[in-house]
């Protein structure tokens, strides 16, 4: 693609996100819809997830996506889904207090740091590859451009996750294929 190619481009999604206004396609309006929805109980979850967790920087890191990723989304769907004269899901779920140190729950009933990881770590890959999904059925350029920069944001998450889970050795090593 030329320089003058990609300013073309550019000039177009700017002009299609001010003046090209259209409402939601039903697709546009049930990703949006879903990911409200999905968002809310992703919230309860990592609420209890964070609490099970010990290790101060996962419980950073579930803290962030719980602020900075998931309430954001929500916030940003639930915004462009009544600006366009839909529905907002009914469904929520009870808010849990984000307790800073260790509770006492037993053993037996009580998740790892690794178990914690590993399911904050499938909880975000699940929501990324939904939020391509969304994408892909996407028309509106700020309903695609809101989940380019929410994917983008997940990817940088996920990789600071992984590397968390691999610095205290909460992934499996997997032995290599040797021929």
């Amino acid at each position: 693609m030329t320089i003058l190619e990609k300013v073309s481009s550019e000039t177009r999604g700017i002009f299609n996100m001010f003046f090209d206004k259209e409402p939601l396609n039903y697709l546009e309006a049930a990703s949006l819809y879903g990911v409200i929805a999905q968002g809310r109980y992703n919230i309860a979850a990592l609420e209890i997830l964070y609490n099970h967790a010990e290790d101060t920087e996962l419980k950073s890191l579930i803290k962030e996506a719980l602020e900075r990723h998931n309430k954001t989304l929500i916030e940003h769907s639930e915004e462009m889904l009544q600006n366009s004269g839909g529905n907002i899901p009914a469904l929520s779920f009870n808010r849990r207090t984000l307790h800073k140190t260790s509770l006492n729950i037993p053993p037996d009933a009580h998740l790892t740091d690794g178990e914690v990881a590993i399911a904050v770590g499938t909880m975000g890959k699940a929501a990324q590859m939904a939020l391509l999904a969304a994408l892909h059925q996407s028309y509106q350029v700020d309903v695609a451009l809101m989940y380019r920069e929410m994917l983008d944001a997940g990817l940088d998450w996920d990789y600071r996750l992984l590397q968390l889970m691999l610095d205290r050795g909460w992934l499996p090593r997997l032995a290599k294929i040797q021929h």
